[in-house]
Order: C-alpha cells, then structure tokens, then sequence
C-alpha cells in the first residue's frame, strides 16, 4: 500500500513538473539543481499560487481584487431588516460592559440588561425536572443513577426509543419526534378542554420564530399591488417587522389601544385593512396574546371579534401565543385562539385557517437556549401542507435537546409521580415572583412624574410611555436619532441601565415609550426601576430648564 502511495505521488509530481520544466527540484527536494528554466517556484504560481502571495502581487501592482460582495450588491431585503432587541443600544452596552471590565470608570459598576427576555441569564433558576430528563435523554448512562427519579426516566427512556439510534444526536423526522408531536396533541386538548387536536397537525421547530417565519415563507407573494400584506399590532415584537422586510412582503400596522390597557379595538383592525387594500393585499393577521412588548391579555370577546374579522376577509391567521402561562392580573385569563375558534362553531371552526405558535423559552421554564417550540397548523390546504413539510425538511430537523425539552413542559410530573411536588413548588415560585414584580415595576413607573405605564397583564415586559421634553426631541434630532433611543442611550450611559425604546417596536406618532423585561430578581428590579425614576427626573430638569 505504501508503495502505491508512494508511486501516485511521485506521478503526481511528474505531472506538475511536465508542465514547466527544465526547471528545478528545491522546493520538491530541497536540494538546487542548475537549470536554465524557470524556478519550480515561479513555474508554479502560474497554477497553484496562494492566496497570500497574490494579494501581495496585487498590492504591488496598486490592484486589489474587488469584493464580490459588498454593500451595493448586497440581498436589499437584509439591508431593511432592522432588530432593536438586540440592535444598537444593546452593542453600545457590551462595549460600556468590556470597558468596565478593563478597569475603566462609570458612575455605576455594571451594566444591567432590561432589554431581552431572558430567564436565566438575570438569575431564574431552571425547572429541575426539566433538566433531569433532557440530561438523561443527553447521557442515558445516567438511568442507573438513584439521584434521578423513575418518572424522569421514564420520560427519557420514551423520547429516546422514538429518537433514530435511541440517541438525542440523531436527525429526527423533519416535523418532529413522533411521540413528543403526540404528547404535544393530548396537552392542546387537555388546555383547550377537549378541544380536539391531531399530532398530525403538530410540527416542531427551532424556536417559535422559526414556525413563524415559515408560515410568513409560505403566504408571501405578488408584486406590485398584488403583494402580500401582514397585518401586525403596533407596538410589535421586532420579529414580524424584521422577516416582512426579509421577505420583501408589506407591513399593515394595526395599533393598540394604550388609553384602554393595550386592547385590541376590531374598528382599527378593519380601518387598516380597507386602508392597505389600496397597495397590497392583505393576506394574514399576526396577533401576539399576551402581549410583547405589551403585557396585555386578550379577552375572549376581542379574540372572537378578530376571528369573526378574519373569516369576513378571508385572513390566515397566525396566534403567538408563547407567553400562555405567563398571566398575572387575577382577572385576565389565558384563551387560545384555537378554543375559541372551535366555540364559534363548525362554520368557523372547519374553515378559518390558523397556525398558533409556542415555545420553551418562556412561560416558568425560560429554556431559551435549548430553542424549542412547536406550532399546530389547522385548515391548511393539503397541497399547500405538503409544500410546508417540504420546507421545514430542507432545515432537517429541529435541535433535538429542544423537542426533549419541549415534552417536558407539555407532559410535566403529574399528581401521583414522585417529582410532582417539588415542580409545583418551583413552577408556582417563579410564576408567583413574575406577579410580584410585574405589580411593582407598574407601581414605581407610576410614581414618577412623566412616565404612565399600563398594568403589566401578562407576558415578561412593562412599555412604559414616557414624556420627553421638546428642547430633548430637537437635540435628539440635530444628533440625527429618534428622541425615545436618545432617551435610552442617555439612560444607558449614566445609569448603566439598558431597555429598548419604543421607536424599534412601532409607536402612535408623537408618543414614547422603552421596553424592559421584569425578570431581574425583586432586589436588582428596585434597583433598576429607582435608577430609572432618579434618571428622568435629572432627564426632566435638564431639559424643562432650556424651555
């Protein structure tokens, strides 16, 4: 074997000496034979240059190589698509974060990031049980250790026999392990109170946005005036303005009613849509319940009355509905528009499409990064359906830590298991603290002078509107910004506080506002919310004395 390597080798270098000979052999042998040809060197930078040496042949001659990609030829739709969740604001913050640990000086010690709804990373302790079983599905070696439950390993042991191999690093059909899509099924119908619902209608997927975004994938289309429209509240979770512009669709705005807590008034919904009908055609309605970046709940009469909007102009409907279990006002109670739809008959039920969408990053558990979630479609065209399984095949399939994870919160311990009580306890703590510090973050924003923020119903978020003086609107424009993100910036700068403005959600024209997650721990949240109350005031002061 040796041998033949050998031989194909050196006729391999045969066949390049060929080329360019008489020549010499140093840099093969890295002995100099005399030549009155070329170097193998020279002889060779005709076919096999480097990079290197010709970016340094080009600098020599004074020319570079053009960029094949650069801003002019650049995908216009990526250009367009803006993220202020994590835009701006958030890379000025990491850079006052890296100064700060450098040794530099601020008038605070840390930055403190209100800008994300992330759990864990402000300090909420994960699920145990959760982690128990995504930790056995990972190492199953695990099963023969007493430290884990019998009821966690059962659950293991079930995903793993339908996962390829019995192992969670094995691809999975692209819609889905099948026995979680059916845990997924029998957890509808058990919220939903019987309503049924078909596995077959399941489909998990990276995240609810990647459910989202392949819906929005499937119903954009047209040109001109035949475009597709995407109706979505105003304020939006960045999300839907964001893969509109990808997609090169057109955004319908919708506003919210903040004078009445965030409701939904079906008067606006039809005003929008007569309105964009002279421009595209409106195709879809995208409603977020609860509320982000709102944290209002939807009631069911406004959840009906949306519906009954939808079946009139025959709207697709899409219901992020990742914040379910994310309701605090003793009054508001969590209905999926799939329930409600089913109440409104078989005429409405068996027609109106609807694709609802939830996730593991939110709710008690916070599991952001295992990216699961899942999406029921029903009503959909069965050719249309086929070209959807047909898409999310192209991705392969979903993490599969992600749907293990994602079982877990649709199938949790129940009363006669073993680890029923300790998840109760951990899952009403961190729902019960969400409470809490939804009622102080309204309290104290309430409190300071030019600042008015809506009962914080539902979801993770309090968007407070804030009054910003008219010298503070000119500076911010002279500066070239939008006044609530040189609100925010000033905030940041000066108090170490990072929240998103307003402007990067959609906001009524000549009103304000910021978004800050209530995650933080109750200590750290009357902290930030003390920071921001003695900030707008100093804000109020300096800008009330130019007047």
């Amino acid at each position: 074997m040796y041998r033949l390597q050998s031989l194909a080798a050196r006729s391999l270098i045969a066949g390049a000496l060929d080329q360019c000979s008489p020549l010499t052999l140093t840099s093969l042998t890295g002995v100099r034979h005399k030549s009155q040809g070329p170097s193998v060197e020279k002889c060779g930078q005709m076919r096999f240059i480097t990079a290197e040496a010709k970016a340094s042949a080009g600098r020599l001659e004074g020319k570079l190589r053009e960029k094949t990609l650069t801003l002019d030829t650049l995908n216009p739709q990526v250009k367009a698509v803006e993220y202020a969740v994590r835009g701006p604001i958030v890379i000025k913050a990491g850079e006052i974060e890296r100064y700060l640990e450098e040794g530099g000086t601020k008038p605070f010690s840390e930055v403190i990031k209100a800008n994300i709804g992330d759990a864990h990373a402000m300090g909420q302790q994960p699920i145990t049980f959760l982690r128990q079983v995504v930790a056995l599905c990972t190492f199953p070696e695990l099963m023969d250790s007493p430290s884990f439950p019998e009821d966690a390993k059962w659950r293991a042991r079930r995903i793993l026999q339908g996962c390829g191999g019995h192992s969670l690093g094995s691809y999975s059909a692209s819609p889905g392990v099948e026995c979680i899509r059916k845990d997924i099924a029998a957890y509808i119908e058990q919220r939903d109170e019987g309503v049924p619902s078909d596995w077959e209608n399941i489909y998990l997927t990276t995240g609810a946005s990647d459910g989202i975004m392949t819906i929005l994938r499937l119903l954009v289309s047209g040109k001109d005036s035949s475009r597709t429209g995407v109706m979505i509240p105003i304020p939006q979770y960045p999300l839907y303005s964001a893969a509109i512009s990808e997609m090169d669709a057109v955004q319908v705005n919708y506003y919210l009613d903040e004078d009445n807590c965030w409701a939904l008034d079906i008067n606006e919904l039809y005003r929008a849509y007569q309105a964009a009908k002279l421009h595209c055609q409106p195709r879809v309605i995208c409603i977020i319940n609860p509320g982000n970046p709102t944290g209002q709940v939807q009631s069911k009469k406004c959840i009906e009355e949306v519906l009954h909007f939808a079946y009139e102009e025959n709207l697709f409907v899409m219901s992020d509905e990742v914040y379910q279990d994310n309701v605090y006002t003793p009054d508001c109670q969590f209905h999926s528009f799939k329930k409600v739809l089913y109440e409104m008959g078989p005429e409405y039920f068996n027609s109106v499409e609807l694709a609802s969408f939830h996730s593991t990053s939110k709710g008690y558990t916070g599991e952001c990064g295992f990216r699961g979630g899942y999406m029921e479609v029903i009503n959909m065209d069965p050719e249309v359906k086929a070209q959807m399984v047909k898409l999310l095949s192209v991705r392969l399939c979903p993490p599969l830590a992600g749907q293990a994870a994602m079982d877990v919160i649709v199938n949790p311990p129940q009363p006669d298991e073993h680890s029923y009580k300790q998840f109760r306890q951990e899952k009403s703590s961190v729902l019960g603290a969400l409470a809490d510090k939804a009622k102080l973050t309204e309290q104290i924003l309430n409190a300071v002078p030019g600042i008015k923020c809506n009962p914080v119903q539902g979801a993770m978020y309090a968007f407070p509107r804030i009054f910003i003086p008219p010298k503070a609107v000119e500076e911010a424009k002279a500066l070239g910004m939008q006044p609530d993100m040189f609100y925010c910036l000033r905030l940041l700068e000066e108090t170490g506080i990072c929240v998103v403005p307003g402007s990067g959600f959609g906001q009524k024209d000549g009103t304000y506002h910021f978004r800050m997650t209530i995650l933080p721990s109750i200590e750290k949240l009357k902290v930030l919310l003390g920071k921001v109350r003695d900030f707008h005031i100093r804000f109020l002061k300096e800008y009330s004395a130019l007047e």
